[in-house]
């Protein structure tokens, strides 16, 4: 089975934990993931900067090796990480701003990416968000 997955909520907040779970479950099962979409506070989950604290699960670290190690397409919303301050290389220049906290793997697109994502998949699966 194909998934889309699509993660609205930042990293501290339970339901990306749940989010990472699941899409780890996807992959042990033998299932595929054709996209994870990261949109509103869930571009957080995709920035470079997010420290947890030392009692707490680093869930940004856990996305951004889970996503590098199964070669996955990780993307983040452009519109929604402009609109909090998490710029790759290429916009934090563009915007003339001192710092990029969208790295690879992950990638700022368009909302587009989402729907084609859900065209393709089996399964849209969502997370977080009202």
């Amino acid at each position: 089975m194909k998934f889309a997955i699509a993660l609205f909520s930042a990293p501290h907040q339970p339901s990306s934990r749940r989010a990472l779970r699941f899409a780890q479950a996807v992959i042990a099962e033998g299932h595929e993931i054709v996209r994870l979409f990261f949109y509103q506070d869930g571009v957080f989950s995709a920035s470079s900067t997010v420290v947890s604290g030392q009692d707490e699960v680093d869930i940004a670290r856990e996305w951004r090796e889970f996503v590098a190690q199964q070669q996955l397409d990780g993307v983040v919303c452009i519109a929604a990480a402009l609109r909090r301050g998490a710029l790759n290389d290429e916009e934090a220049q563009r915007y003339s701003r001192s710092a990029a906290v969208i790295q690879a793997p992950w990638q700022l697109s368009g909302l587009g990416q989402l729907h084609e994502a859900a065209q393709v998949a089996d399964r849209l699966i969502c997370f977080g968000g009202a």
